[in-house]
């Protein structure tokens, strides 16, 4: 999408300032269908931090998600974080625990409020 839909955009922003984690969305971009909750940029960066730090090989790479040092005014958003994520293929999550994912809002062609999963019956 060449211009972010202004309505996500608030959605993330409200998540953003309100410390949020478990607003459920379900996003289409090129090639994937993407469930799961969103988190704010910072909760997700520390989740994300500590995973890389309990690997040996990838624990320098923690660092990266530290945050920043601005005292500035936020930015409107320009990425979803999302956790306990799950691509949807088929009538499978991957992966079936979930993930961490960023996904740029401007590569979202549609999303719809709530966690999609599927059911044996």
């Amino acid at each position: 999408m060449s211009n972010p839909d202004a309505l996500l955009v608030d959605i993330a922003a409200m998540v953003e300032s309100e410390g949020s984690n478990q607003m459920p969305l379900t996003v289409v971009v090129p090639g994937a269908v993407i469930t799961g909750r969103l988190a704010p940029e910072s909760l997700w960066n520390e989740r994300v931090a500590e995973v890389l730090a309990t690997s040996e090989h990838l624990k320098p790479f923690a660092a990266l998600f530290s945050p920043p040092d601005d005292g500035g005014a936020p930015e409107p958003p320009t990425h979803l974080h999302l956790h306990v994520a799950r691509i949807l293929q088929g009538s499978y999550g991957l992966p079936h625990t979930g993930g961490m994912y960023r996904i740029a809002i401007a590569d979202i062609s549609s999303w719809t409020v709530g966690d999609l999963s599927y059911s044996d019956q």
